[in-house]
């Protein structure tokens, strides 16, 4: 059986599958309060004025990403432009500038202490992960955590920013 039948079948019973170094996750498909919070945070996603890149703060919801060491489905990815045409119609393997993940009960550890590390060693620049019910927002990058209380704007390296 391939990957994308797997992924289909998995999609069919409610539950998605993300592999991080050869490890299987399993997670149910996320519920209203998880998507209200996506959806919020994705219409917050805007060019930083003050900044000179060429990023177009490009971001998708929930598509599947193929990384060097594993698939991932990340609630938000942030790319500087769009994938390309052939490329969208299957895991995206662009790497993206910065991850966005909102937190659900039960995963926490996915979100929290797996996702991270794991982002930035594929070369995501930002990984920044928000829990609904504590407000916490971590934000990771290479050589830097920080921990904050929503709400709070967030500049990225791409040149982007985010109100989480």
């Amino acid at each position: 059986m391939s990957l994308s039948t797997t992924l289909l079948q998995a999609s069919e019973l409610g539950i998605r599958l993300e592999i991080v170094n050869g490890l299987h996750i399993w997670e149910a498909q996320p519920v209203y309060r998880h998507q209200k919070h996506i959806e919020r945070i994705a219409q917050n996603i805007k060019k930083n004025s003050a900044s000179d890149s060429a990023c177009q703060c490009v971001h998708a919801i929930d598509v599947y990403i193929q990384f060097p060491n594993g698939l991932k489905r990340p609630d938000i990815s942030i790319f500087c432009q769009e994938p390309s045409e052939e490329e969208q119609d299957s895991a995206l393997t662009m790497i993206p500038e910065a991850v966005i993940e909102v937190v659900s009960k039960g995963y926490e550890a996915k979100d929290l202490e797996i996702g991270p590390p794991f982002y930035l060693s594929q070369g995501v620049k930002d990984v920044i992960v928000f829990d609904p019910l504590t407000l916490l927002v971590l934000h990771v990058r290479k050589n830097q955590t920080t921990r904050q209380v929503s709400p709070i704007s967030i500049e990225l390296q791409c040149g982007c920013k985010v109100l989480v």
